[in-house]
């Protein structure tokens, strides 16, 4: 039996769903769990998992994978769900947060920072809170449901993956599916369908997300989120490992 480990955001439910429903895949072949982006880096550096939907900058850390899917959590432009949030604007923020799920989002403020911004920050690392601690001249990196939810509450809102569009005229990658092992193809073929299938049906999906109308999430899914892992995205994602070496 396999392990997948996905990533337990809105953006990730056209994936576990497909898994789940579309057929392909017989529930004795694999077992799915739904982790946040640093824990599934960790379980596929800890061998804890076979199949990751991994974030980026952990792949730039590991040569021994093989990515084996076309489809990512990627962004064209604004992706809404990766922010830097602040009550001033970012020319008088002094110390960012840094938010604890996820390693990407962390890797590309400074990435922008250095090469884009052209501003030195206070870097902190966070812990559950943090978000009432963004104020004054301190702003936040808020991934995922969270800063759907939360950014509202300040008054800026940096979307980072339209930040690096401007700053590259490229789209970013967020996480991609990876296994350290050599998996029957037949299984990657049922589990890629799997995937396409879910992207497809998006509209059956029905998210319990009281503070997000159902408006909002169909918007999400079709002009923020691009699940493509086409030839610019890979451009995307060596462009920002190629920075990371830089930093």
């Amino acid at each position: 039996m396999l392990r997948i480990s996905a990533v337990s955001y809105l953006n990730t439910l056209p994936f576990i769903y497909g898994i789940e429903n579309a057929g392909f895949l017989n529930p004795s072949e694999y077992k799915l769990s739904r982790d946040i982006p640093s824990v599934c880096a960790k379980k596929l550096e800890n061998n804890e998992a076979d199949i990751v939907l991994v974030p980026t900058a952990a792949i730039s850390k590991m040569p021994d994978i093989n990515i084996i899917s076309d489809y990512c959590i990627g962004a064209n432009k604004n992706v809404l769900s990766v922010l830097l949030v602040s009550q001033k604007p970012l020319s008088e923020l002094k110390n960012i947060y840094l938010d604890y799920q996820s390693r990407t989002s962390i890797n590309l403020v400074k990435v922008l920072s250095k090469l884009y911004w052209k501003k030195d920050f206070i870097w902190f690392n966070s812990l559950i809170g943090y978000e009432n601690k963004i104020k004054e001249n301190t702003g936040g990196v808020i991934i995922g449901d969270r800063a759907l939810e939360l950014s509202a509450h300040y008054k800026y809102k940096y979307d980072l993956a339209a930040e690096w569009n401007n700053f590259t005229g490229l789209p970013f990658v967020f996480a991609c599916w990876v296994s350290k092992l050599n998996i029957n193809s037949n299984f990657i073929n049922k589990f890629n369908k799997s995937l396409e299938w879910g992207i497809e049906h998006i509209n059956n999906i029905t998210p319990n997300y009281p503070n997000l109308s159902n408006e909002f999430i169909r918007n999400y899914y079709k002009f923020n989120i691009d699940y493509n892992f086409d030839n610019k995205k890979h451009d995307g994602m060596k462009l920002f490992f190629k920075y990371l070496k830089e930093i």
